[in-house]
């Protein structure tokens, strides 16, 4: 059973009639994302390009907590759209529009519409790290070995 955030939610004026994110199964972990572009004008995007997509949204998640914003594996898998900076993290304490960033790596411009789902979004909770300065790292049998090291 997972459990339940309370994330409170704010539609700006662009956004104002569109749906809030919702999971679409009951064992989804991530909210869709809508884009909230003028309907009378949807955002071309061209291959190669990528744009800042806006979601009308904004969020004030609870201390303690993030959200990543990821692809939509369908956009990506049948269009070659994906997030560029994926995955996306909201912190605790922005309370500015949420953006999605979209590149086509698709060979055909894609066009996207006002209400059509453009990423997912995973809240998720956060462990902070705290940094401890040593002169010499525990040795292991991988030891500095990286990028394909292990195999192809």
């Amino acid at each position: 059973m997972s459990a339940i955030v309370k994330v409170e939610v704010h539609q700006l004026p662009h956004g104002y009639d569109l749906l809030l994110p919702a999971y679409q199964t009951a064992d989804a972990a991530g909210l869709d994302l809508l884009a909230a572009v003028p309907q009378s004008a949807p955002l071309i995007l061209l291959p190669g390009r990528y744009e800042m997509v806006p979601t009308g949204l904004t969020i004030a998640l609870p201390p303690g907590y993030e959200a990543q914003v990821r692809p939509r594996s369908g956009l990506a898998a049948k269009h070659g759209i994906t997030v560029l900076n994926s995955p996306g993290t909201i912190d605790a304490d922005y309370r500015g529009e949420i953006n999605v960033i979209l590149i086509n790596h698709g060979q055909a411009a894609f066009s996207i519409r006002r209400g059509e789902r453009i990423a997912q979004m995973v809240i998720a909770p956060v462990t902070r790290a705290e940094l401890v300065p040593v002169d010499v790292l525990s040795a292991t049998a991988r030891g500095s070995g990286g990028f394909g090291s292990t195999g192809r």
